[in-house]
C-alpha cells in the first residue's frame, strides 16, 4: 500500500499535514517577541503614572490623587458610623495581651505619679488639669474587643477604663457654653473634632467628635485586668475599638478641641485619617 499523504498525520488524525518544526519554532519566537513588547509598553505606562503620581502637589503628606481615594474611604466609614453600631464583644477568657506596637510618644522617662491629663476648653484659652483618680472615679467600664492593626494581625483583648463620654459629661469642655456633651442629643456648640497629644507631642491623633463620643470609646487605665504597663500606653490610653490601633494613643497627656480635623501622624504618613473599619 502506498502512502498518498504530503507529511505524517496529525495525533487527531484529520489528515492536515502538520507545520514543520523550523515554522512552529519561528511563529513562537514571533509571539514571544509581540509579548515582550506589550509588556514593556505596559510598564512603561505604569511607570510614567507612577512619575506623574509622585509629582502631584502634596496634600496633609501624600500626592494629592492618593490622598483623595483615602478620604473617599473615610467618607464610606463616617457613612457607616453609627452610636447604636458596636464592635463586636467577645468572651472574657479570649482575652490576650497585645504586642507592644511602636514607641512614638514613649521614648521619655514619666513619672506616673506626677502626670496630669491637660484638656482645653473649646473655644477658649482655659485648660484643665486632671489626675488618673478623677479619670478613675468615673463609672468603670469594661469590654472585650478586637484590637485589630494596619499591619494585618488582630488580638482579642479586655479593657477597662472611662467613656470618653462619661469624662465631656462630667467636665464638659467640649462646648462653648459649658454643655455636656450628650452623644446622642448633640449641643448646637459641640466641637466637631477632638485632638489627642503625647506628653512629648511625638505622637497625635485626631477623631471626629462622633466617634469621640461612641460607647465604646475609653480613656483606658486597664488592660486584662491590671493596669496598664509603660509599653501599652501607661497611664492612660485610648481605646476605640471601630478604628484600627494607629487611633489608640499611648500615654494621652492633652486633649483638645478644633472646628476642622487635627493632624494625625499616621495620616501624615499616608493612611486614611478616618482610620475605621
Amino acid at each position: 500500500m502506498t502512502d498518498n499523504s504530503s507529511g505524517p498525520l496529525p495525533a487527531d488524525g484529520s489528515g492536515a499535514p502538520l507545520q514543520p518544526e523550523a515554522e512552529v519554532l519561528a511563529e513562537a519566537s514571533r509571539r514571544s517577541r509581540r509579548s515582550f513588547i506589550g509588556l514593556g509598553l505596559a510598564g512603561l505606562a505604569g511607570l510614567g503614572g507612577w512619575s506623574w503620581l509622585l509629582s502631584r502637589p502634596d496634600d496633609s503628606g501624600i500626592p494629592h490623587p492618593l490622598r483623595k481615594a483615602l478620604d473617599a474611604n473615610g467618607r464610606l466609614s463616617s457613612a457607616y458610623f453609627k452610636q447604636t453600631r458596636l464592635a463586636p464583644e467577645f468572651a472574657r477568657s479570649r482575652a490576650r495581651t497585645p504586642r507592644e506596637n511602636g514607641q512614638y510618644g514613649l521614648k521619655s522617662e514619666l513619672d506616673p505619679a506626677t502626670w496630669r491629663l491637660r484638656v482645653q476648653g473649646y473655644g477658649t484659652n482655659k485648660t484643665q488639669e486632671f489626675t488618673l483618680a478623677d479619670v478613675q472615679a468615673l463609672p468603670k467600664v469594661e469590654m472585650t474587643t478586637e484590637l485589630k492593626c494596619i499591619e494585618g494581625w488582630s488580638t482579642v483583648v479586655n479593657w477597662g477604663g472611662a467613656r470618653l463620654s462619661d469624662f465631656l459629661a462630667r467636665y464638659p469642655l467640649a462646648t462653648r457654653s459649658g454643655r455636656p456633651a450628650d452623644p446622642l442629643n448633640p449641643p448646637t456648640d459641640l466641637a466637631p473634632y477632638v485632638g489627642l497629644v503625647t506628653p512629648d507631642e511625638k505622637y497625635y491623633v485626631g477623631l471626629d467628635m462622633a466617634s469621640a463620643l461612641h460607647p465604646q470609646t475609653l480613656l483606658c487605665y486597664e488592660m486584662n485586668g491590671k493596669p496598664l504597663t509603660a509599653g501599652h500606653g501607661a497611664p492612660l490610653l485610648l481605646v476605640t475599638p471601630l478604628k484600627y490601633g494607629i487611633k489608640h494613643i499611648k500615654r494621652i497627656g492633652t486633649i483638645a478641641f478644633a472646628d476642622s480635623r487635627p493632624k494625625d501622624l499616621w495620616a501624615e504618613l499616608g493612611y486614611d485619617w478616618d482610620a475605621g473599619h
